[in-house]
């Protein structure tokens, strides 16, 4: 399937590897992908990004996702609704971490020993990248899309894997939406519909 990413898409998939790297983590997650897609510059999912006012907001968005990561990768709305069960996830992070130090619920810890292998890409991570196939396939037959094809096979580009990371549920679906970055409001920005075009 790497054969069908465009030069955008290939560099993000190439930034979460080293997100995952600089983290000091085995598999490169969603988060990931997301934390690569805020560093492009001068690309269709940048373009779209900065369209719906997150350009210049792009810290907070990395913020949120740290935070995330610090309850175990929970959701904002999973932690709200263990919080109707009298379950309080900021009380049991800041216990952890006082124990076993800052970070410890997020696998992000430095100290598990150095790891020479190919990061593979956890479950999550290739629903996005198999998801952002079906969104370019989708939109292929659209004469607004603007899809390139190789022999007849659309390529992936970093704006579909920008409308993955919105439809599939988790974390990154929850910041992007929190900042005002649907799929709905994407979609209008990279094929029309809205006061902004892609180019």
């Amino acid at each position: 399937m790497f054969e069908r990413f465009t030069r955008d898409a290939r560099d993000v998939v190439r930034g979460a590897v080293e997100h995952a790297e600089g983290s000091g983590v085995q598999t490169v997650d969603a988060e990931h992908v997301l934390l690569a897609l805020l560093d492009r510059e001068g690309s269709r999912a940048s373009f779209a990004l900065a369209a719906v006012g997150l350009g210049e907001r792009r810290e907070e968005v990395r913020a949120a996702l740290v935070e995330a990561r610090r309850r175990a990768g929970l959701s904002q709305a999973e932690a709200d609704a263990l919080a109707g069960l009298g379950i309080d996830v900021s009380e049991i992070v800041a216990r952890v971490e006082e124990v076993h130090g800052v970070g410890a619920m997020s696998g992000d810890r430095k100290d598990k020993g150095w790891w020479a292998g190919r990061r593979s890409f956890s479950r999550g991570a290739k629903e996005v990248l198999e998801k952002a196939l079906r969104i370019a396939v989708a939109r292929q037959d659209l004469p607004h899309a603007r899809i390139h094809s190789r022999g007849g096979t659309p390529t992936i580009g970093d704006e579909h894997i920008l409308l993955a990371l919105t439809v599939r549920p988790g974390v990154p679906a929850e910041v992007l939406a929190d900042h005002g970055a649907t799929y709905e409001a994407l979609t209008r920005v990279l094929y029309g519909g809205g006061e902004a075009k892609a180019g």
